[in-house]
């Protein structure tokens, strides 16, 4: 998963994000101008949203994304304890409601669970030829033999297959593996989708020459 970490404490955002990095690709913003901005420009899987920010309050962003149609899972995080104030923000569009101060491990269990009923939502496991995949479960196949796969290598085709038959350009796919905080090298994206390809097949990912990748349906 691509995940929008917005949260102003450094401690604690950067506690957060390296921990989610182990499995996803994490972009923490500190204010809700930048948070905002990066929703427009990126397709996020999931939002963990702060209520008390520098530049305003988190159920603002909340309520304007939910007003625009928007149904990317949203999960506070907040020491704002009260029941109303859990009540206000449910009731405002969110997923999940996690107080702080709250376990690593118990936040990740959060995420897994509030982004499974969402796939579940979306709809049933995908099939591609002789591959199915299920997101929700984190699991794939080939051929009816399960496959298994690293988080980079998840993220990639996580891209691939939320936009099947599109072409994906590499500067896309770049962006998604630098997003799990680590340096990339220049040939990256060639690594990964040839180690896709390795996984699922040769004829998996087509190369669409100055153009990008595509996965068609």
């Amino acid at each position: 998963m691509r995940i929008l970490l917005i949260e102003d404490e450094p401690l604690l955002g950067e506690a957060v994000a390296a921990h989610l990095h182990k499995l996803h690709a994490v972009d923490w913003m500190q204010s809700l101008d930048a948070a905002s901005e990066a929703m427009r420009t990126v397709d996020y899987d999931l939002v963990l949203l702060d209520l008390n920010l520098p530049d305003g309050h988190g159920l603002d962003l909340l309520t304007s994304v939910r007003k625009s149609g928007q149904a990317v899972p949203i999960i506070i995080i907040t020491a704002r304890d009260q029941v109303r104030d859990r009540i206000q923000g449910l009731n405002a569009g969110a997923d999940d409601y996690v107080l702080k101060p709250f376990d690593l491990d118990e936040l990740s269990a959060r995420i897994h669970s509030v982004q499974r009923r969402a796939i579940a939502t979306a709809g049933p496991q995908q099939t591609i030829g002789d591959i199915v995949i299920d997101q929700a479960a984190r699991r794939i196949s080939k051929g009816g033999v399960e496959v298994s796969l690293t988080a980079r290598e998840w993220a990639v085709l996580e891209c691939f297959t939320n936009r099947l038959g599109a072409t994906i350009s590499k500067a896309k796919l770049e962006e998604v593996l630098a997003a799990f905080g680590a340096e990339i090298e220049s040939n990256a994206v060639e690594v990964y989708v040839s180690r896709l390809r390795k996984k699922l097949g040769s004829e998996a990912i087509r190369t669409l020459r100055g153009l990008g990748y595509r996965m068609d349906r």
